[in-house]
């Protein structure tokens, strides 16, 4: 499963994903979006991983935002545009 999103003022996310048993098995994010420090892209999609597919965007958003460490900065994407595009994906 695939989607993009244009972050309204920010850049683009792409996401990836592969389902299995209405869960999300793997998920890959991708984009012209800058993180600080650069492996927490593996925390995202770690985070990610074994959501439900029927998970609301609010809810996509709010578990990664529990999820990811305090000392992490994105730049261009935040976690409700996460949620927005895991969401495309998932319909």
């Amino acid at each position: 499963m695939h989607a993009e999103y244009k972050v309204p003022g920010g850049k683009l996310v792409v996401i990836d994903l592969d389902v299995k048993d209405h869960m999300i098995e793997q998920a890959r994010l991708s984009g012209d979006f800058f993180l600080e420090p650069p492996e927490a892209l593996g925390l995202i999609n770690q985070a990610l991983q074994g959501l439900s597919v029927n998970s609301s965007a609010e809810e996509i958003a709010a578990h990664v935002s529990r999820t990811l460490p305090t000392n992490i900065d994105m730049f261009g994407l935040d976690s409700q545009a996460i949620g927005v595009v895991v969401r495309r994906a998932l319909a």
